[in-house]
């Protein structure tokens, strides 16, 4: 069983922001896998099915993106999943638009909605893919930034980095994540 996690902001207010790549990754994988993510459970908008044999849960937590471990710890309970069977795929300041970093685990890195889910899970030991979204180039207030559209130079670039993420969480499949971790870290 797998439980893939994309964070975000729901609404279309936030829709096209910098914060919700991962629920781009999320729609990616939904459109890959013929998998809907319709239903209403665990204060998310989930979908369910089988990818070559294994049973996968596609999340889009509903709580807003500093509220998200209220949305995953429910469902990691009803499914008695393990934090080995999840990964989380977020927004990263710290990287460059659209490169990409997969962890088996570490710190919030002063992101809300990382820091809400090491808070509920009680581990920060979780597999995570973070899209690089850049700091600004100018003083902003990073709420402001992270809530704010792309440049349309950097659009190809978060496009790729969303495609190549959500390659890898199709790796991670039938691939141990250490494996997808050295295949998708490099350039």
């Amino acid at each position: 069983m797998k439980l893939i996690v994309g964070l975000g902001n729901p609404g279309i207010k936030y829709a096209s922001t910098r914060h919700n790549v991962g629920f781009w990754v999320i729609d990616r994988l939904s459109a890959k896998w013929g998998i809907e993510v319709q239903k209403e459970k665990w204060k998310s908008l989930v979908g369910e099915g089988r990818v070559r044999g294994e049973k996968v849960f596609l999340m889009k937590p509903e709580t807003y993106m500093n509220l998200s471990g209220e949305a995953v710890r429910p469902a990691m309970d009803w499914l008695k999943a393990s934090v080995e069977e999840i990964v989380v795929i977020y927004d990263d300041l710290d990287l460059p638009p659209g490169y990409l970093r997969l962890r088996l685990k570490g710190s919030s890195g002063g992101h809300n909605g990382v820091k809400s889910l090491i808070s509920h899970l009680g581990t920060q030991n979780f597999k995570r893919i973070k899209i690089g979204i850049g700091r600004p180039d100018k003083p902003i207030p990073i709420p402001d930034y992270v809530l704010s559209r792309f440049a349309p130079d950097e659009e190809p670039k978060i496009m790729e980095a969303v495609n190549r993420a959500a390659d890898a969480v199709d790796a991670w499949i039938d691939t141990p994540f250490l494996e997808v971790m050295n295949e998708f870290n490099r350039k």
